[in-house]
C-alpha cells in the first residue's frame, strides 16, 4: 500500500468512526498501580461499564492462539510473528529477554535455544484472565527487565463471601476460517470464603492460514493445557498452590529452519501473600519449570529436508524460582524489602535422526544462577506521589564441555575444541534503580519516570560456540556465534506524560527515551566480510550463510511516543485507539537499529445497548524504510486493515460474539514478520510471512 492509500484508509477510518483498542482496556481504576500498569481483558470477563449505563464492552478480535497477539496491542507494543504460537512481544522497540515475560507472575527460562516457546506460549489465549504490562519500565519489585513487563494471568476459581461452596465455571469456545481452527477452554471451580478449588483445561488446534494469494504452509498448530489450582484463606492472607501441564504438539515455525515436534512443560508454584500483622504484608512464592522439547525438519516441514540435512534437536530447560518480600504499610504508602532467586540449566543436543552418530551438544549443561535483592519505597511528598525502587542481582553463568559424535565432521570438532579450552565461566552484578512520580491534580494527573536498567548477556549471547541460527527468535536466516567478551547491557530511561481522565474523554500520552549502553547485537564476524578466513566462517558457509554474525556490544538509542484514549461522546457509544511510534538508532556507526516496528494505529468503534453490541476496527501501520543496513534488514510497505464485530447477550453470563477479520482481504506483511523457510508453500522463500486474509469468526462464552 503506498503513502496516499495509507492516508486515504485513515481518512475512511475517521469518518468511520475514528476510534481505539480502548474497549479492551481496564476503564480508571481506583487500584493504586493502575498508573504504572495496562491492564487487557481478553477473555468475556465482565468489565467496568465503557458509558454512563454501565454496558460491558465487546470482545473486538478472535483471539489469536498466541497471547502475544493481544499484548501487543497495548500502546508502544507489536508483535515478532514467528508462528502461530511462537510470537514475542516487541515494547516501544525491545523484544526478546529484554522484556521480562510471566504467567501467573511465575518467571521461567523458555526451553527452545531460538526461543520457539516464549513466556507467552504457555497462555493459551481462551484461558486467559488479563494481561498486565507495566508501563514504560518495569518495577525493581518484581526482577531485573532491560525494558517493560508483561504477566499473562490465566483464569482461576476466586473466593466467595459466602460460608456455603459455590460452584464456578469459566468457558469458552471459538471458531476462525481463515485457519480453520478451534479453541476451547475453561474453568471450574468450588470456593467459598476459606477455600477455592479449581481445574483449567484448554485444547486448540488449526490448519495452515489462508492469506491474499494463496495459503502460508507449515502454519498448523495444536496445543493441550490442563491444570488443578487451590487457595487457602487465613485471615487476611493466602495459601496458594498451581499446577499446569502444556504440551504443544507438531506445529509449524516458518520463520525457522526446525519446527516444533513437542514442548511438553510443567509448572508448579505455591506460597503465601497476606497480611500477618497490621500494615505488614509477607509474600512468598517458590516455583518450578520443567521444559522439555522436540524441534525437527521432518515431521511438519514441507518439503522435509534430505537425510544428510536432516536434524533433529532436543533441549531441555529447568527454573527454580524463589521470592519472598515484606512490605510495611499500605498499598499507596509502604517501604518493601525482598529478594529472589532464579537457577537455570538448559541442556540442547543437535542430531541427524538417520545418523546415530551425528550428534553435537551445542549447550551442555548451560547454568544461570541469578540471586538479587531490592528496596522499594511509596509515598507522597506534598501533591506529588513516588514510587523509588533499587535492586542489585548477581548471575554467575557456565557452560560444560561439548561431546560431539563420530560422524561430525572437522570444522564443529574444532570449534568444540577451542570452546572447552577456554573459559567457561562468567559472573556479573547488576543494579537497577527507579524513580517515578506522579501529580494527582483531579482529572489530570502528570508523571514523570526516571531509571536506570541493566540486563546479563543469555547464555547463548555469550557461550554460543557452534555457528547456528539460534537468536532467541530473531528468525532472519543469519547464522549467529556467542561472545565471551560480552558485558551487561545499561540502559538510561527517562519518560513523562500524562493521564486525563474527564467525563467523556480518557487520554494517556507518553514520551519516552532510551539510552542503552553496551547493546547486544549481532555483528559481522570479522572485518573481512564474505573471505571465509576463519573455522566459524567455514562452518557458517556449510550451512548456507558465508557472512556469519557475532553477538556484540555496540551503543544504542531509542525514543518516541504512545498514548491511548476513549472518547465518550454519547452514553452508548464509546471511540477509543492507540497510537505508537519509536525510533531506535545505533551510536556507534551510523545505522538504525535492527528490527525497530514502524508507527501504528488502532482505532475501533463501539456501540451498545443492554444485550447487542456492534463495532469496527481498523489497524494501520506506516511503510518502516529506517532499516538496519549492517544486518540487511529490508524496508516494509504500509498496510491498513479493517474488522467488524458483534456481540449479543443470549443471556445472563452467557454470551454469543462474532465477527470479520480484514474485511478488504489486504494483502500485506508486517515488519517484524519473520520470513518462511517452507519450500512447499505459497510464500516464497525468503520472504515475510503475510498477514492472514479476510475471514470470520465465532465464539461462545460462559461464566457462571
Amino acid at each position: 500500500m503506498n503513502s496516499r492509500n495509507f492516508r486515504r484508509c485513515l481518512g475512511a477510518a475517521a469518518m468511520l468512526a475514528a476510534v481505539p483498542a480502548a474497549a479492551e482496556h481496564n476503564p480508571p481504576s481506583t487500584d493504586p498501580d493502575a498508573l504504572l500498569t495496562d491492564t487487557i481483558i481478553v477473555t468475556a470477563r465482565r468489565a467496568e461499564a465503557i458509558s454512563a449505563d454501565g454496558i460491558a464492552p465487546p470482545q473486538q478480535i478472535a483471539l489469536p492462539a498466541d497471547a502475544a497477539a493481544i499484548a501487543a496491542r497495548v500502546p508502544g507494543g507489536d508483535i515478532f510473528g514467528n508462528g502461530a504460537l511462537s510470537g514475542q512481544l516487541s515494547y516501544r522497540g525491545l523484544a526478546g529477554e529484554r522484556v521480562l515475560g510471566r504467567v501467573n507472575g511465575q518467571r521461567f527460562a523458555t526451553g527452545g535455544p531460538n526461543a520457539m516457546d516464549p513466556p507467552l506460549h504457555y497462555a493459551p489465549s481462551i484461558l486467559v484472565d488479563r494481561i498486565e504490562v507495566a508501563r514504560g519500565v518495569a518495577p525493581v519489585s518484581i526482577g531485573p527487565a532491560l525494558s517493560g513487563a508483561v504477566n499473562a494471568e490465566l483464569v482461576q476459581a476466586q473466593f466467595t463471601d459466602s460460608a456455603s461452596l459455590t460452584p464456578q465455571l469459566r468457558a469458552a469456545a471459538q471458531y476462525r476460517s481463515v485457519d480453520d481452527s478451534y479453541a476451547v477452554g475453561g474453568m471450574a471451580g468450588l470456593t467459598n470464603e476459606t477455600w477455592r478449588l479449581g481445574v483449567i483445561a484448554a485444547r486448540e488446534e488449526g490448519d495452515d492460514y489462508d492469506f491474499p494469494g494463496g495459503t502460508a504452509t507449515g502454519t498448523s498448530f495444536e496445543r493441550n493445557l490442563y491444570g488443578v489450582h487451590a487457595g487457602f484463606r487465613t485471615g487476611p492472607g493466602e495459601l496458594f498452590v498451581e499446577y499446569r501441564r502444556s504440551e504443544t504438539d507438531p506445529s509449524g515455525n516458518p520463520p525457522f529452519a526446525l519446527d516444533i515436534v513437542y514442548f511438553d512443560t510443567d509448572f508448579v508454584q505455591g506460597g503465601f501473600r497476606g497480611e500477618i500483622a497490621k500494615d505488614v504484608t509477607l509474600n512468598l512464592r517458590l516455583g518450578h519449570v520443567a521444559v522439555r522439547h522436540l524441534m525437527d525438519n521432518q515431521t511438519t516441514r514441507q518439503p522435509a529436508a534430505p537425510p544428510m540435512r536432516a536434524r533433529a534437536t532436543f533441549a531441555d530447560a529447568d527454573t527454580t524460582t524463589a521470592e519472598a518480600s515484606l512490605r510495611f504499610g499500605t498499598a499507596g504508602n509502604y517501604v518493601q524489602i525482598g529478594g529472589d532467586a532464579e537457577l537455570t540449566e538448559k541442556f540442547v543436543t543437535i542430531t541427524n535422526p538417520f545418523n546415530p552418530d551425528f550428534f553435537i551438544e551445542s549447550q551442555p549443561d548451560a547454568r544461570s544462577d541469578r540471586i538479587g535483592a531490592f528496596v522499594q519505597w511509596r509515598g507522597g511528598l506534598g501533591a506529588m506521589e513516588f514510587e523509588a525502587g533499587a535492586r542489585i542481582d548477581r548471575t554467575e553463568q557456565s557452560v560444560g564441555a561439548p561431546r560431539l559424535g563420530a560422524a561430525v565432521p572437522m570444522g564443529p570438532r574444532a570449534l568444540a575444541a577451542a570452546f572447552t579450552a577456554a573459559d567457561r565461566e562468567d559472573a556479573d552484578t547488576t543494579v537497577d534503580v527507579v524513580l517515578r512520580g506522579w501529580a494527582p491534580l483531579g482529572a489530570f494527573t502528570p508523571r514523570v519516570t526516571l531509571a536506570r536498567k541493566e540486563r546479563v548477556p543469555s547464555v547463548l549471547e555469550r557461550f554460543g560456540w557452534l555457528p547456528t541460527e539460534a537468536s532467541f527468535g530473531l528468525a532472519d536466516g543469519n547464522i549467529y556465534v556467542g561472545n565471551l567478551a560480552l558485558r551487561p547491557e545499561t540502559a538510561w530511561i527517562a519518560e513523562a506524560g500524562f493521564d486525563y481522565d474527564g467525563d467523556w474523554l480518557t487520554i494517556r500520552p507518553t514520551l519516552f527515551y532510551r539510552r542503552v549502553d553496551d547493546f547486544i547485537q549481532g555483528v559481522p564476524f570479522d572485518a573481512t566480510i564474505g573471505v571465509i578466513d576463519s573455522t566459524v566462517e567455514m562452518v557458517a558457509n556449510i550451512n548456507g550463510d558465508p557472512t556469519p554474525l557475532r553477538f556484540a556490544n555496540t551503543d544504542a538509542e531509542l525514543y518516541g511516543a504512545d498514548l491511548d484514549f476513549s472518547i465518550r461522546p454519547v452514553a452508548q457509544v464509546e471511540l477509543a485507539g492507540t497510537a505508537s511510534l519509536v525510533r531506535g538508532q545505533r551510536r556507534d556507526v551510523t545505522d538504525n537499529l535492527y528490527r525497530v516496528p514502524p508507527a501504528n494505529l488502532r482505532l475501533s468503534a463501539v456501540w451498545a445497548n443492554e444485550r447487542l453490541s456492534l463495532g469496527a476496527e481498523l489497524f494501520a501501520a506506516a511503510a518502516q524504510d529506517r532499516v538496519a543496513a549492517s544486518n540487511g534488514e529490508d524496508a516494509s510497505e504500509a498496510f491498513a486493515t479493517i474488522g467488524l464485530f458483534a456481540r449479543y447477550a443470549l443471556a445472563e453470563g452467557l454470551a454469543l460474539e462474532a465477527g470479520v477479520e480484514n474485511l478488504s482481504d489486504e494483502a500485506y506483511a508486517p515488519h517484524l514478520a519473520g520470513r518462511s523457510r517452507v519450500g512447499a508453500s505459497d510464500v516464497p522463500v525468503g520472504e515475510r510471512l503475510p498477514g492472514v486474509g479476510r475471514g470470520g469468526w465465532v465464539r461462545v462464552t460462559a461464566r457462571f
